[in-house]
């Protein structure tokens, strides 16, 4: 005992008490911080309310509409719920304007009570053949599935806190798998029952997902489950289901460790979740232009285009319907517009995370600058103490907001502020005693200011990627702008403007193709290589990369129409975006391809190869859509297709008939469209036949057709080639095969 307390005394006076009890402190407020009382997690959380209040995400794009049964609509239509035969009109509406996806914010749990067959039964008075016919009427239930059946709808669901029946498995759920640690699934929220829409609506949905949200003790959303379980079920939310669903993901992974849930990952995208698969909400300022009236759309008084290639989201702002909910940047957000800005941050790109690392980060922090405080403050006088005091405040608070700012990553600054300020309070305490007793004695030499250690960032782990491929059937896309030099040239002395308006008909055509289930290879300046049916199956794969270019040429007229507005207003000159597409159906080696350090998705093959020359070749024969044979045997019956010649491409032994995309079914079966498509058959096999005036003559009726000017280009071209035909003829065996001399 004596020896301990002279070993104690010796410790006291080399280390000094002030620094025991520091350490002591550290210790304290780490456990603390394991332990996370309220209190320490209210006041993280509220300094994440502060930086989202401070620099919340900036809408670029608003790819949500909110159909609301808003207080004007109850008051037009009547009290909710509505009859399901309202709310099958209010989706057939969404779906004739054009809307990708729909998801309902609401559950139809029970049976109509205006079922003919219910009302039947329950008036009083009917005479039987009344009551007869009423019961031979299909139910408005059956009315709203086969509205289902039509579009793509996501029905939404809602976990409960006791079991109210036994779950239906016969019903769909959607498949959910999990890649990294086992035994995820206690990590997740869950709820003991579940409540889902009636059999005949639930079988035929699209997809179905659970819109229950959590509040935090303090009554705030600020994270929404994108995963959790409902009566022994694991299910997403319906903000992710909505995303699987236009995405077309058949099954959602949920990537986890051993902390818990990481992220869950769809087709293409990964959203960051925390360990119990939650989503913090990148919240934008309230935007009431993303909402229209539900009695507007039943209406049809909605202007045109407001739903268009929008996922449209089906909720409630009546106040009486009780959806209201307080989140950081507002105290009255509906809740349908909580699931709006779920999708609209994964869509953008701007969500926030805590990393699962973060508890790590910010316990090494408070340890690192804790010591740093411990060792060096004793020794500097009251007005460094402060200085120091403040940079280390300072120091934190910046890391912190750096991190969130550059990075969108949540990493909490009070725990380390307040544990360091606890250290720097007791420093400061004993420096003032010490001073005391020592105030006559000469102070030393100041002790070399040493700043904090910057906290390193833990990176997530890159999944792993192997080199190599598979050979499938492909349909491959090159588009390219047409005199993009001549544009970029008008951009000279603004770069920043020639980025912008890369972006501007870039990001369009992107969301074509992938609205088409296409995937996006790479951009190579302004243009696009894409591919379909991989890496997912694709049957329609042909077909879909036909329609994804005909839009295409629709968004780029779009663009062209409103650059051509702006030009006139502003008096410089206009000069047009016009893209060329070839697209080839051919087998393809795809897979990761590269080297160790960098690898990327991608095809190579011939059919690649004579995709990209046939979009070389676009300018050449007039139609900005050219494709190869395979594709246009797959897509005859839907698209305006037309045979345009018989080409040899250097480095192939054999020959490929190219055709034109002149429009879709419309056009197919229009009779200029049938007309000019004749005379090109006759013209061409005139011309095979070496039948020369034949040809001409062709050409020569063709030019006198309706909309012939769709085939001048065309035309001038068979023209020349035979005209050095009649004064150089074809060899003998000449097949009527053209060699391809441009790229």
């Amino acid at each position: 005992m004596k020896r301990l307390k002279i070993l104690r005394r010796w410790f006291t006076r080399k280390f000094g008490f002030a620094r025991l009890m520091c350490l002591g402190l550290l210790v304290v407020f780490a456990g603390a911080r394991l332990w996370d009382p309220p209190p320490i997690q209210e006041l993280r959380l509220r300094t994440f309310d502060m930086f989202q209040l401070i620099d919340p995400r900036h809408k670029t794009a608003r790819p949500v509409t909110i159909v609301d049964i808003d207080d004007k609509s109850l008051a037009k239509l009547g009290q909710w719920p509505w009859p399901r035969t309202r709310i099958a009109d209010l989706i057939q509406n969404l779906t004739n304007n054009g809307a990708v996806a729909i998801g309902f914010d609401v559950v139809f749990s029970e049976a109509d009570r205006l079922n003919p067959d219910i009302v039947a039964s329950q008036m009083r008075d009917l005479d039987d053949a009344t009551r007869a016919k009423l019961r031979e009427l299909p139910s408005n239930d059956q009315i709203l599935s086969e509205a289902i059946k039509r579009s793509r709808v996501v029905l939404g669901e809602t976990g409960q806190h006791a079991i109210s029946s036994e779950v239906d498995k016969s019903l769909p759920f959607t498949g959910v798998a999990t890649v990294g640690e086992e035994g995820a699934e206690r990590f997740l929220f869950e709820f003991p029952g579940l409540l889902r829409n009636v059999p005949v609506i639930e079988k035929v949905a699209a997809g179905r997902g659970l819109f229950s949200i959590r509040t935090e003790r303090d009554g705030l959303i600020r994270r929404v489950p994108m995963i959790m379980r409902a009566q022994g079920m694991v299910m997403p939310s319906l903000s992710l289901e909505i995303l699987r669903v236009v995405t077309g993901t058949p099954t959602l992974l949920v990537r986890t460790d051993k902390t818990g849930v990481r992220a869950v990952r769809l087709k293409g995208v990964e959203i960051p979740t925390d360990r119990n698969g939650q989503l913090w909400v990148h919240y934008a300022r309230q935007d009431p232009s993303i909402y229209v009236s539900a009695a507007d759309v039943l209406d049809n008084t909605v202007p045109p285009g407001k739903f268009s290639g929008k996922l449209v989201l089906v909720g409630t702002s009546a106040v009486g319907l009780n959806d209201i909910k307080t989140t950081p940047v507002s105290s009255t957000m509906p809740g349908v517009e909580i699931h709006a800005q779920v999708l609209e941050s994964v869509l953008s790109g701007a969500v926030i995370s805590q990393p699962n690392y973060a508890l790590g980060v910010e316990l090494l922090a408070a340890l690192v600058i804790g010591i740093l405080v411990i060792i060096f403050t004793p020794n500097l006088g009251p007005v460094r103490l402060v200085l120091a005091g403040a940079t280390f405040a300072a120091i934190l608070i910046g890391v912190s907001w750096f991190f969130y700012a550059q990075y969108r990553y949540l990493i909490d600054f009070t725990y380390p502020l307040l544990s360091t300020t606890a250290i720097y309070l007791t420093l400061i305490f004993a420096s003032f005693v010490r001073e005391q007793r020592q105030r006559v004695q000469i102070r030393g030499m100041f002790a070399q200011y040493m700043s904090p250690v910057l906290v390193e960032q833990l990176a997530q782990s890159p999944e792993k990627l192997v080199l190599g491929g598979e050979e499938r059937e492909m349909t491959i896309m090159f588009s390219d702008v047409r005199g993009f030099t001549t544009i970029s040239e008008t951009y000279k002395h603004d770069p920043q403007g020639l980025i912008a308006l890369m972006n501007r008909f870039l990001t369009p055509l992107t969301d074509v193709i992938i609205d088409q289930k296409g995937y996006i290879d790479k951009y190579m300046g302004d243009a696009i290589m894409a591919f379909w049916n991989a890496p997912l199956d694709d049957a329609a794969h042909e077909v879909n990369a036909c329609e994804a270019a005909i839009q295409m040429l629709e968004k780029i007229d779009a663009v062209n129409k409103d650059r051509e507005q702006e030009a006139a207003d502003g008096g410089h000159v206009y000069i047009p975006l016009n893209v060329g597409i070839g697209l080839n159906t051919g087998i393809g080696v795809v897979g990761n391809m590269g080297s160790n350090l960098k690898k990327n998705y991608s095809v190579l093959g011939d059919s690649v190869n004579l995709a990209s020359r046939l979009e070389g070749q676009s300018k050449e024969y007039g139609f900005p859509i050219i494709v190869g044979s395979r594709t246009a045997l797959a897509a005859k019956d839907k698209f305006a297709i037309l045979e345009l010649d018989f080409i040899m491409v250097k480095g192939k032994t054999e020959p490929e008939v190219i055709y034109a995309i002149a429009g879709r079914g419309d056009v197919l079966h229009s009779g200029p469209f049938q007309r000019l498509r004749n005379v090109t058959i006759e013209m061409l096999a005139c011309y095979r036949g070496r039948d020369w005036q034949g040809a001409l003559d062709a050409i020569e009726r063709g030019r006198r057709s309706e909309d012939a000017d769709t085939l001048e280009k065309l035309f001038g071209l068979y023209e020349a080639r035979i005209k050095d035909f009649q004064i150089n003829p074809p060899a003998e065996g000449w097949t009527g095969a053209y060699a391809l001399l441009t790229k």
